[in-house]
């Protein structure tokens, strides 16, 4: 077994325009003075990180893992939730997601989406510069607007919103399978895979690829009143990344899952602070030690209440404190007879 890496901070919702927050090489001093090991990058700012010139240059992208390491930090994975998104794009969405593109590439969703897919495959030869194994991205969706469908989905509708999903992403993943890079679907509630069904939909239709791995966020799971721990179970060879993120389903005679179009302060289900939800992380850390995850563990924070910055503090901690250092002998060996095969075959009647 190996003691799992940590803490890391995705920094995608701490970017901003004052200090530290502004450039990468402040924020990767605050994040390390706070308690954390490592940082997740979030490839579209552009501010902190040009992903094509990381794919394009060797040395640029190892002087960005220069800056990290120079501050006691490691870069723990490239996130391109954002273009991955824009890979599949239903039309009655385009307007809203034009925004996670640039601007000459508003209102062309053709023009957009080959953008994202150059740019996820940047990310695959960028990740191979810096030393990386695996890349953070969304699915997009095709399907979703169907997810409880009325009125009732056409025949062949979600073979065929599959199949299209497959062809869109399938030369992506054999770009990774060449620079060797898992890329890791964010299983998540507005993606096509958003619970593991719908992901095995897709690993059917790639061929069950090699590089079709998964970024285990267990909130997601507590929101769909899905059993979380048993997903690990499932899937946990397919598990290449972690987003320690917590939240709470509090149902009530009025709303549910689906939220009934309240605000995030106001939902049944929402995503809370480390420690402040309902997600059972000791038996998270306790199985992922068990099946040998042998990536980081990286806090996402999202939360309707908290500040971002105390959440921050808070979280390296809660990490810190739930990393499980994995022993290198077995509790009982102070018991140990010995052993080799005579005596084995022995102790069973066979001599």
């Amino acid at each position: 077994m190996q003691t799992l890496k940590g803490p890391g901070i995705f920094l995608a919702q701490f970017l901003g325009e004052n200090p530290p927050f502004d450039n990468l090489e402040s924020i990767c001093q605050w994040a390390q003075k706070i308690g954390f090991r490592g940082v997740q990058i979030p490839t579209w700012a552009t501010s902190y990180f040009d992903l094509q010139l990381a794919a394009e240059s060797k040395d640029y992208a190892q002087e960005i893992k220069g800056i990290v390491n120079s501050y006691g930090l490691e870069v723990t994975e490239l996130s391109t939730h954002l273009q991955g998104q824009l890979v599949a794009v239903h039309p009655v969405y385009d307007d809203q997601f034009d925004g996670f593109a640039p601007e000459k590439y508003h209102k062309n969703p053709k023009a957009r989406t080959e953008w994202a897919v150059e740019q996820v495959k940047y990310a695959a030869k960028a990740s191979q510069h810096m030393g990386l194994d695996a890349v953070a991205t969304f699915s997009g969706a095709l399907l979703w607007h169907t997810v409880y469908p009325w009125p009732q989905r056409p025949t062949g509708l979600v073979e065929t919103g599959f199949n299209e999903l497959a062809k869109r992403w399938l030369p992506i993943l054999n770009v990774y399978e060449d620079h060797g890079i898992d890329l890791c679907y964010e299983i998540h509630p507005g993606e096509d895979l958003h619970d593991g069904v719908s992901y095995e939909r897709f690993l059917e239709k790639v061929s069950n690829h090699a590089r079709a791995c998964l970024l285990y966020d267990p909130s997601h799971f507590v929101l769909q009143a899905m059993d979380y721990l048993s997903y690990i179970d499932h899937y946990h060879e397919r598990i290449k990344m972690f987003h320690v993120k917590d939240a709470e389903f509090n149902p009530t005679g009025k709303q549910g899952v689906y939220g009934g179009y309240s605000n995030w302060i106001d939902r049944a289900g929402r995503f809370r602070s480390l420690g402040d939800g309902q997600v059972d992380f000791k038996s998270i850390f306790s199985k992922l030690a068990a099946y040998d995850y042998k990536g980081w563990a990286v806090m996402e924070w999202e939360c309707a209440l908290k500040h971002p910055e105390d959440g921050a503090i808070e979280g390296a901690k809660f990490i810190a404190d739930h990393i499980i250092h994995v022993t290198d002998k077995a509790f009982d060996d102070f018991a140990s007879t010995g052993s080799d095969e005579a005596y084995n075959r022995k102790l069973i009647g066979l001599d």
